[in-house]
């Protein structure tokens, strides 16, 4: 079609100012202008603009994501935002055809295009990529039509992005001899992983009750307490492990020595936060293992994050990981857990405390 042509024509422009164009609005870290007469919905993970005609079925759709913490390359986000936003939604054709990366403020961003098929009729998605200061935000436009051509451009050439984040690593020392001393990585890291069904409607991807939550809690005397609860929908049981033991800093690299720890299955009560009856163990093997880690200020969303590098998988990160075996975790304000232990369940970690 031609409308990718003229859409990638457009990708040394966008992003900039558009004189003539009306008051901009802003989601997130993207600026841009409402096409007159669109419709506009936002959800927990983005904002949708788009219009339809009932008669014909055609449509035009744009759908900006908020900017999320990446550590991976603008090239990975392009992927990764590819397969879940586009090819999670729709039947692409072709892979993207891409424009070489582009610099706009303190961003990079990488656009493609392919055709679609939608029933009897071919549309064209587009995805563009930023990534700068840590973080990734994606726009999605898809049309089955060339009806809206002149809107989709008009949207195109209104684009803004905010100035990139500054990202600042926070300095860690050694934990002194004999256990003792207090390094940058003291207090609760958690990842909350929300279970998603794998389908997607409008680039939105579609949540079910179940998640998966791994933390950390490093405490000043150099011991950890380590809880993993997964409570997903295709799971009959709830798994949850726990590890206790020590850990040491030198340099940029975490080791992680265990002392005790297993893992077990609970039956599911009548929420996903009502726990059942132990079933019983799980295979879980105590590991010992060395991290390269850096820990990460994002100015935008000010949180802190602790990313953990390893050279493949470990028995606490799991194999479901990116291929580049890197995990990141959130520092928790005021220590406040998202994990519950099973009732009865006793760590041994119950009354150690994390300064605030």
């Amino acid at each position: 079609m031609k409308l990718i042509k003229k859409i990638l024509l457009l990708h040394s422009f966008l992003l900039m100012s558009y004189a003539g164009f009306a008051q901009k609005q802003n989601f997130d870290a993207v600026f841009f202008t409402m096409p007159k007469g669109w419709q506009q919905q936002q959800g927990e993970g983005g904002l949708q603009l788009s219009v339809m005609d009932n008669k014909t079925g055609f449509y035009a759709i744009a759908v900006m994501t908020k900017a999320n913490v990446s550590g991976a390359s603008a090239n990975e986000n392009f992927s990764n935002d590819w397969l879940r936003l586009v090819k999670g939604s729709i039947q692409v054709n072709d892979e993207p055809s891409l424009q070489q990366p582009s610099k706009q403020n303190g961003w990079t961003v990488i656009s493609g295009s392919a055709n679609y098929t939608d029933g009897a009729n071919k549309g064209t998605a587009t995805l563009l990529t930023a990534t700068g200061g840590g973080q990734a935000v994606s726009v999605v436009l898809m049309t089955n039509t060339k009806a809206y051509e002149k809107e989709l451009l008009a949207l195109l050439n209104s684009l803004e992005l905010a100035k990139a984040p500054q990202t600042s690593t926070a300095a860690a020392t050694p934990v002194a001899k004999g256990g003792t001393g207090k390094t940058a990585i003291v207090g609760l890291w958690c990842d909350n992983t929300l279970e998603t069904t794998g389908s997607y409607v409008n680039g939105f991807p579609q949540y079910t009750a179940g998640y998966m939550r791994k933390e950390y809690a490093f405490y000043p005397d150099g011991t950890y307490l380590f809880r993993n609860k997964q409570w997903q929908t295709l799971m009959k049981d709830i798994l949850f492990v726990y590890e206790t033991g020590t850990y040491s800093v030198s340099g940029n690299q975490l080791t992680l020595t265990p002392k005790q720890g297993k893992g077990g299955w609970w039956a599911k009560g009548q929420s996903t936060k009502v726990w059942g009856n132990p079933v019983k163990t799980a295979d879980y093997k105590l590991e010992k293992a060395t991290y390269v880690f850096e820990i990460k200020y994002f100015s935008g969303s000010k949180d802190y994050c602790l990313i953990l590098k390893m050279g493949g998988p470990t028995e606490r990160e799991g194999n479901s990981i990116s291929h580049q075996y890197e995990v990141s975790y959130k520092l928790m304000e005021g220590n406040k857990s998202i994990i519950d232990n099973p009732p009865g369940f006793k760590t041994g970690f119950e009354n150690k405390q994390l300064p605030q």
